[in-house]
């Protein structure tokens, strides 16, 4: 794949677009403390890109809880979690962009490239009006439709539906490996913002360095 070949962009949300990470880790280490598990920064890089469920099982099997719930107990502790989640995201302003992503969406746009969205939180839509950016995207993957979460390539291919462009069209951008590994598997060209993510086709240190030509630049290399 070249960089010609490209019409659509997929975004991930925590970590690329917005900080919003920091609210999750926030809202999952008052949950770990409360059935038990030890937060640590394995714990909390472990979590980025997983669904709120998968994300609940591993701090469970983190601290050898996994057999203590039942399956109605952990869907009210992944409520609670979300819950906290959102009173954190009430705060969010257009300023929590994170530096270089406005300016990178509305080039984008400008270029005529359709954007989606390929986030595993089912807040996304709420985050983005926060932000004030919901008219950049012509379309958000729902998660809640999704049979399988990241490192499937489920989401990443649904977001290029909604652009009505194939695989092969479609760059999507994230912050995590399973993120990553989903984009790889949908077979569209990844964009890996952060210096531990391997596999990765353009990999950038911060989202200050991701601009449409510095991506041109690594894809023609």
């Amino acid at each position: 794949m070249s960089f010609s070949d490209l019409k659509g962009f997929a975004f991930d949300l925590d970590g690329v677009i917005a900080d919003t990470a920091r609210f999750h880790g926030q809202a999952w280490r008052q949950i770990a403390d409360k059935v038990g598990t030890e937060w640590t920064p394995e714990l909390a890089d472990g979590l980025k890109g997983m669904s709120r469920m998968d994300s609940l099982e591993l701090i469970l099997k983190s601290g050898n809880h996994e057999n203590e719930y039942t399956q109605e107990e952990k869907e009210a502790i992944a409520k609670e979690k979300n819950d906290n989640y959102l009173k954190l995201v009430e705060t969010l302003t257009p300023d929590d962009v994170l530096p270089g992503m406005r300016d990178l969406l509305e080039d984008l746009k400008n270029k005529g490239y359709h954007l989606a969205l390929a986030s595993a939180s089912k807040n996304s839509p709420k985050v983005l009006k926060y932000l004030q950016i919901n008219d950049y995207f012509e379309g958000i993957v729902d998660p809640a439709k999704l049979t399988h979460g990241k490192p499937d390539p489920e989401i990443y291919l649904e977001a290029a539906k909604i652009m009505n462009l194939s695989p092969d069209q479609v760059a999507g951008l994230e912050d995590a490996q399973v993120g990553i590994d989903s984009i790889n598997r949908a077979g569209e060209i990844s964009i890996g913002i952060g210096n531990t993510l391997k596999n990765a086709d353009v990999k950038f240190g911060d989202t200050r360095e991701v601009t449409l030509e510095a991506i041109e630049k690594q894809l023609n290399n």
